[in-house]
Order: structure tokens, then C-alpha cells, then sequence
């Protein structure tokens, strides 16, 4: 295993693979605060290349959080398929690169490789690619999975309708379910971000969300997003629950921070198949974001991309329904601008689908970062291009209730629109029953929340 070059007249010469992977990463404001980015272009083409030439193997037997100190390592590594391993271990990062972007590489054996890659060795991928080339590798994957409807479908282009409110107001919640299915939104799920995390409050929500579901057969899952300690007593308190959702992060320290660790995923796992109500098998939602280990003191010196790479090996453990990054939520300590955000979404969607996962985005800006309400559509467009499974939906693209900017009701129909793509089937078929869709084109009727008061 080598770790120096020669650039330029210049020699470069790196410690590790963790640092290796750091500053062959693209400028990240995070990794500048972590101390652990490459300090000019030239280290960072130095560390690029040095990257290209490792194994697979290399990467598999130096993980950025050594196993016997990190259990979302011993999960990741338990998980690999070794046949699979096996048979592509000596490839040279440079080789899975191109092996995926190869227009003779199919789909079918992208899943197949994918059982034997690490989120270390995905995230390699990433690094070694421009923003066409993470667009063109994305495009090429498509991973289902199935709760009480199938996301992933070819054509298809999903969204959470997020009806969030300030006081977890019953009213305001509907209205903004009311507005956001008629303009076909809420295919992937609709979500709540709940302000009281109480049980109470949650059984309320659920069963808020769950009466309005049956009372107009709508083709959908539910899920309010508090966290899963208090999502799985509701369950076992008779709760509708179709998803159990929790943010997750790259470590055991980052996860111990969001207050979860293996065991509550797994109780939640199996409680969610046994008593939950969706048809399933997928009833588990993630949500994760580079920057989150760094911002919970919790990253062991590791880049963010390849910490979110590594939640998705995670995630990948519970054979999720849906997982998303809310890719500009936390804000410019960590992703300054656009520039950087744009990167970060494209990766993060990238290294989702290359491990299997059902990946949308929420394509997103807080007002202090370098970024508006254009940035964010451009990304949304890219991240369509690439074949994005779901984003989200909020009314005018403004939560009144978790302060941040992402993409609209209108955005979705718009993308739906100029990439001629549909809702998920049934939903679809919903649409057209209530009129507010006919040939996977929104009516005039579209839009009038009055039908579901009537």
C-alpha cells in the first residue's frame, strides 16, 4: 500500500487511508474546521491520485473507525458480502470508478458489487468523480423497496409531503395535507416533523394523519418524525405507525449523540414488522447529512463524506423504506455555499444508490448560508437528472416550523413535468380518481385543497 506521490516536482506523502481519503476530498468548510482538509489543490490532486491506486482490500482493512472502538463499524464490516468481496477486492479505486461508469456496466451488476463494498470504499468512488460523472454512476442504479407502496419505480419521481407546523396545530397540519396532495404530492410518504416530541402529542399526530389516510383510501405511509424511543412506544401503545423514523450518523459516538445506538434500532426493527400496520417489508425511514458527526464532536478525525457514506452502510442493516439527506440543513460551518452544497447533494445521492439504498435528497438552504431559493432548484434538477427517488414537499418551499428552505409542491410537479415523470402507480391512480391528475398531468382542478372538505 503506498501513500506518497510525486506532483509537480513536489513529493507528497500522507500518514493514512483516513488521511488520504480526507484531502482527496473536494473543499468542504467541515473538514477546513476539522483541520483535516488538504491544504491546497495540489495536495488535493496528490491525494486523489494516491487514492486511485489503492485496493478495495486496502480500504476494507483500514475502515476510518477501527471496528473493536465502533459498533457502526463491526456492522458495516458483518454485513459484506465476502463471494462478492472476494471477487473485486483487488480492484484499484480507479478501476470501480470506471467499472461504474462504464456504458457496458449494467444495472444488475452494480447491485451485485454493491454487496461487497464499504461505505469507505463507496465514498473513494465519490471523490475520484466530477459532478456529471456522480449524476451519470446515480442514473445507472435503481434500488425499490416497498412499505405500503413501491418507491424506486422507473418513471417515477416521489415526494414526502412535510406538513409541518409551529404548535403541532391539528388544523394547520391538515390544511397543509389538504394543499399538498392536490397537487400529487405525498407518494413517498407524508411526514411530520413534530414540535412536541411527547407521546401524547405523537399518538395525536399519528392517528390525525392515519384517520385522514382512510377516510380518502389515499395510497400512502405515515410517519411523524419524533424520535424512535418515543415512535416505538407509541407502536406498542396501539399507535397507527406505517415508518419508524430516526436521524442516524456515521458513529457510534455521532448515533450516541442522537440518542440511539444498535440496540434501539434493532428493538424498533423488529417491533416496526411485528405491530406496525404497513404491508412492508422496508417500514424504516433515515434521515442523515454530512457535517452531523463533526457538529457532535463525534468524527475521529474522519472526512464528512466518507462519515455519510458510512451512514448509509447503516442504514443499509435494517432494509430501509426510505433515507434522505437533508443535504444544506445544518448549515455553512460545515457546507459554505451553493458550490459546496451542490457537491454534497450529488455525492450523498451518488453514494446512497451505489449501496442499495431507496435515496432521495431534501434539497435544502438555512438563510445563513451562501445559497437561495435558485441554488436550490438548480440541485434539485441536477439530482433529477441523476435519478432521485423522492424529495420534499412543503408548502412554498418555506417551513414555518423548522426555519429552513427546500423545494415546493410546485417544484415537484415542475420536475415531474420538464423529466416527464409520474407519482408512484398507485398513487397516481388516486389522483386520477379524485381528479387532480389525468395522464400523469396535474388538472385544473390541482391545487384546490377545497376537495378534501367537500
Amino acid at each position: 500500500m503506498k501513500l506518497k506521490t510525486r506532483l509537480m516536482g513536489q513529493s507528497f506523502s500522507f500518514k493514512s487511508v483516513k488521511e488520504v481519503l480526507a484531502k482527496a476530498n473536494e473543499i468542504k468548510s467541515g473538514d477546513i474546521l476539522a483541520g483535516i482538509a488538504a491544504e491546497n489543490a495540489a495536495e488535493r490532486i496528490a491525494a486523489k491520485y494516491v487514492l486511485s491506486q489503492l485496493t478495495l482490500e486496502d480500504l476494507r482493512n483500514n475502515p476510518v473507525v477501527p471496528l473493536e472502538v465502533d459498533e457502526v463499524s463491526r456492522i458495516i464490516d458483518n454485513d459484506v458480502n465476502e463471494p462478492v468481496y472476494r471477487s473485486i477486492k483487488n480492484w484499484s479505486v480507479a478501476e470501480l470508478r470506471q467499472y461504474i461508469l462504464d456504458a457496458n456496466t449494467a444495472h444488475e451488476e452494480l447491485h451485485r458489487i454493491s454487496r461487497g463494498l464499504t461505505p469507505e470504499m463507496v465514498a473513494a468512488a465519490a471523490k475520484l468523480m466530477s459532478n456529471l460523472d456522480l449524476v451519470v454512476g446515480a442514473r445507472k442504479i435503481r434500488n425499490t423497496a416497498h412499505c405500503n407502496t413501491t418507491v424506486g419505480v422507473p418513471g417515477c419521481l416521489a415526494a414526502r409531503l412535510q406538513p409541518n407546523h409551529p404548535t403541532d396545530g391539528v388544523d394547520g397540519i391538515l390544511a397543509s395535507v389538504r394543499e399538498g396532495l392536490a397537487y400529487g404530492v405525498g407518494d413517498a410518504v407524508i411526514g411530520l416533523n413534530p414540535v412536541d416530541d411527547t407521546l401524547p402529542a405523537v399518538i395525536r399526530s399519528l392517528e390525525t394523519l392515519y384517520q385522514f389516510v382512510q377516510e380518502w383510501e389515499i395510497p400512502t405511509q405515515i410517519c411523524v418524525l419524533a424520535h424512535i424511543t418515543t415512535q416505538l412506544r407509541a407502536v406498542q401503545k396501539g399507535a397507527p405507525v406505517d415508518l419508524l423514523f430516526q436521524s442516524i450518523a456515521g458513529t457510534e459516538a455521532g448515533n450516541k449523540a442522537f440518542g440511539i445506538d444498535s440496540r434501539i434500532l434493532d428493538e424498533a426493527y423488529a417491533v416496526g414488522l411485528k405491530e406496525g400496520r404497513a404491508t412492508g417489508p422496508n417500514i424504516m425511514y433515515f434521515e442523515t447529512g454530512q457535517g452531523s458527526e463533526l457538529s457532535a464532536e463525534a468524527h475521529h478525525g474522519a472526512d464528512q463524506v466518507t462519515l455519510e457514506a458510512r451512514c448509509y452502510g447503516l442504514a443499509r442493516h435494517y432494509k430501509p423504506f426510505l433515507v434522505n439527506t437533508v443535504v444544506g440543513f445544518i448549515g455553512p460551518e460545515y457546507l459554505y455555499d451553493t458550490r459546496q452544497v451542490t457537491r454534497a447533494g450529488l455525492e450523498d445521492h451518488f453514494m446512497g444508490k451505489l449501496t442499495g439504498l431507496p435515496m432521495g435528497v431534501d434539497a435544502c438552504y438555512t438563510n445563513h448560508m451562501k445559497a437561495d431559493q435558485n441554488d436550490i432548484e438548480n440541485l434539485a434538477v441536477l439530482l433529477t437528472a441523476a435519478g432521485c427517488t423522492y424529495f420534499m414537499g412543503i408548502p412554498m418551499g418555506d417551513d414555518v416550523m423548522l426555519n429552513y428552505q427546500t423545494t415546493s409542491y410546485h417544484d415537484i410537479s415542475a420536475l415531474r413535468e420538464v423529466y416527464n415523470l409520474r407519482p408512484l402507480p398507485e398513487f397516481e391512480n388516486w389522483a386520477e380518481r379524485m381528479g387532480i391528475m389525468r395522464d400523469g398531468k396535474l388538472t385544473p382542478k390541482a391545487g384546490d385543497a377545497t376537495i378534501f372538505t367537500k
